[in-house]
């Protein structure tokens, strides 16, 4: 005779006598006292779990699930679905997005884009680092690699948390590579080729920051970037070339403004390869701080360490934590994250910050 089990679904006491009773898994025993209790547990399996109000349901229709920051959440109900998408698109507000771009090359554009997402990560951020430019000096400064790119994304609408890669406990990336070239065409075609980027993005929402490492460029893909950001990171190099290239890019964000009716924000100008010791660097300085004035942050002074950090795969305060590099990024990482507690205390309650943002056509007018 079968010793006495209990019912995995109704917890009855039972001597099994059937096959049907008594079903193995990788893990355990399970036992069913009924056709009924069997037949439940078989429903059961079929069944989600609503995300919001944790119910049992079964899946019938799609507004019952969708994909959010990679994972897929499901709903039983219209109510919490709405509940879900509210959260999601709170989180999406609050999401800092900067575009790290000088049309000029040369600028330590990629340097400031590595160092400044690390910064914000050690200083306990959730930072996304999106590199925009085919030459995929992001993957190469941090040796990373991954089978999809942000090509993936955005030529071939792959979900964004399918292609990222993880950098660090709080870092991650979406690299790139020489396929990104082709991207051009593709964006050429789209019916909103300004705005394919925030399109595809949409879906990821649990960072704080999204840094875009931009190409020395004014293509589709820096407008992609543009629509997406909300404020603009410009590394000026201490030289009078890169200074015209500062025109150049306000001309674009004043397009960006009227054409695509997207303003952008200057978040600040970082003046690069600085050397006190030379007559250029600090008329630079001067210069920019003349027009740009408290926008002018801390600058980057010209260091060794910098240029060997990616050698290393690593960033600079991996690589050399006490150097004039690291206290450099460090500092513009502080200034950065005060520009933003200082505009949250300046916002009336509960108004978007977008409301509050200078609009840049007036300021590229100046």
């Amino acid at each position: 005779m079968s010793s006495p089990a209990e019912c995995s679904v109704c917890k009855t006491r039972f001597i099994p006598r059937f096959a049907y009773q008594l079903q193995r898994t990788a893990t355990d025993v399970l036992y069913f006292c009924s056709q009924q209790c069997h037949e439940q547990h078989l429903f059961a399996a079929h069944q989600k779990t609503c995300s919001v109000c944790e119910a049992r349901f079964d899946l019938q229709y799609a507004f019952q699930q969708t994909q959010v920051d990679g994972e897929v959440r499901y709903f039983c109900s219209t109510d919490c679905r709405a509940h879900e998408m509210t959260e999601v698109k709170a989180r999406a507000q609050r999401i800092r997005r900067i575009a790290v771009l000088n049309q000029k090359g040369g600028t330590g554009k990629t340097t400031t884009s590595v160092n400044v997402a690390a910064g914000l990560a050690e200083a306990g951020h959730r930072v996304l680092l999106i590199d925009l430019d085919a030459q995929g000096n992001v993957a190469v400064s941090l040796g990373l690699n991954a089978p999809r790119t942000i090509y993936d994304v955005i030529a071939e609408g792959a979900h964004p948390a399918d292609c990222i890669v993880n950098v660090n406990e709080r870092l991650d990336a979406l690299i790139s590579n020489t396929s990104l070239a082709n991207a051009e065409l593709r964006l050429a075609a789209a019916r909103d080729r300004y705005k394919v980027l925030a399109q595809r993005m949409q879906s990821i929402t649990n960072y704080d920051f999204i840094i875009m490492d931009c190409g020395p460029s004014l293509s589709l893909l820096n407008q992609n970037a543009l629509t997406y950001a909300d404020d603009i990171l410009i590394p000026v190099s201490c030289d009078y070339l890169s200074l015209v290239g500062v025109k150049q890019i306000l001309r674009t964000l004043k397009k960006v403004n009227e054409l695509l009716l997207h303003p952008v924000n200057i978040l600040g100008v970082v003046p690069t390869f600085f050397d006190m010791r030379t007559r250029i660097s600090v008329e630079a300085v001067s210069t920019l701080k003349a027009y740009f004035k408290d926008r002018v942050l801390p600058p980057i002074r010209v260091n060794t360490r910098l240029k060997e950090a990616p050698s290393h795969k690593k960033t600079i305060f991996e690589f050399a934590p006490d150097s004039r590099g690291s206290a450099d990024y460090r500092k513009l990482v502080e200034r950065i994250l005060a520009v933003y507690a200082a505009r949250e205390a300046e916002a009336p309650e509960g108004a978007p910050e977008a409301a509050e943002r200078e609009a840049t056509g007036e300021r590229s007018g100046a």
